[in-house]
């Protein structure tokens, strides 16, 4: 199964931070031995989806919520981002609905299918109030907007190149692929970095578009617990990518070198370093166009 070409946006909260029911949810599904490992998690929850939209009828959203997480534990502090696969989907399908023409969605999904999907959200809007709009995880196909490179520094990249581990799942021998490219940084530090980074745009670059996105991403972890961690994977992108291009992406710290240039009145330097990390960028972005 080849994953999708996206990158992934996640937050992190410590167990604390939860409803003391959720709390004993997430304390015994972190000490189940059948959980979705680390290592094929983002596997499993692209084949849950890909099973869903292959059905008869297709099927836009999980009848019910996904009762998995992404984990982390650092200083023996469990962090928790749950999938929340029922509300990005329903998150996902609303967006998709409405950018799309009526006759092409009809042929995507059958009407009575798209009706009674928007019904089952607008149902759980009711009942469940705005707060309960937040999603742990974000997604971009085919790129990585900029505007996510902010919260992290260059020395928190994680970049791991090779080849499939075989491992066996079931009874069914997978593949489990080890390369990949991550950034994880502290809620605090991602706090500051983006205000920084929107200071800078605000006082120099004037381009509203560009901080509208960063103040986007602001507002968005604002949302969570202060002690969170902030991480930034870029997924099946990674696919996209040669070794060699992958050892040359520092879009990180390019663009944080474009943001002291700005500010510091090194215009040739911030331009330079600027179109490194778009001119990377909209070079994956045009393989979604590719015949």
């Amino acid at each position: 199964m080849v994953l999708p070409y996206a990158a992934y946006l996640r937050v992190y909260e410590p167990l604390s931070a939860f409803p003391e029911a959720q709390r004993h949810v997430w304390s015994a599904y972190a000490d189940s031995t059948d959980r979705p490992r680390r290592a094929g998690a983002l596997r499993v929850e692209h084949g849950e989806a890909v099973r869903r939209l292959l059905s008869l009828p297709p099927m836009p959203a999980p009848h019910e919520e996904s009762e998995n997480a992404y984990l982390r534990r650092v200083d023996n502090i469990l962090y928790v981002c749950p999938w929340q696969s029922r509300l990005r989907s329903w998150l996902a399908f609303a967006k998709l609905r409405g950018s799309t023409p009526v006759r092409l969605m009809n042929r995507l999904v059958p009407q009575a299918v798209a009706d009674q999907t928007a019904d089952d959200f607008d149902m759980f809007k009711r009942r469940s109030g705005a707060n309960a709009l937040r999603t742990h995880i974000r997604t971009a196909t085919w790129h990585v907007p900029s505007s996510w490179f902010t919260p992290f520094d260059g020395a928190e990249r994680w970049l791991v190149l090779g080849e499939p581990v075989e491992h066996q799942q079931d009874g069914a021998t997978t593949m489990t692929p080890t390369r990949n490219l991550i950034y994880v940084t502290s809620m605090s530090q991602a706090r500051r970095r983006v205000a920084r980074s929107l200071q800078v745009i605000r006082r120099h670059a004037g381009e509203a578009t560009t901080a509208a996105e960063v103040e986007d991403v602001a507002r968005w972890l604002e949302e969570f617990h202060p002690h969170s961690l902030v991480e930034l994977d870029y997924g099946g992108l990674v696919n996209l990518m040669d070794d060699e291009t992958l050892r040359a992406d520092q879009s990180v710290a390019e663009l944080s070198a474009a943001l002291t240039g700005l500010d510091t009145g090194q215009e040739e330097l911030a331009y330079a370093m600027y179109q490194r990390v778009i001119l990377r960028w909209r070079s994956i972005q045009i393989l979604e166009s590719a015949n």
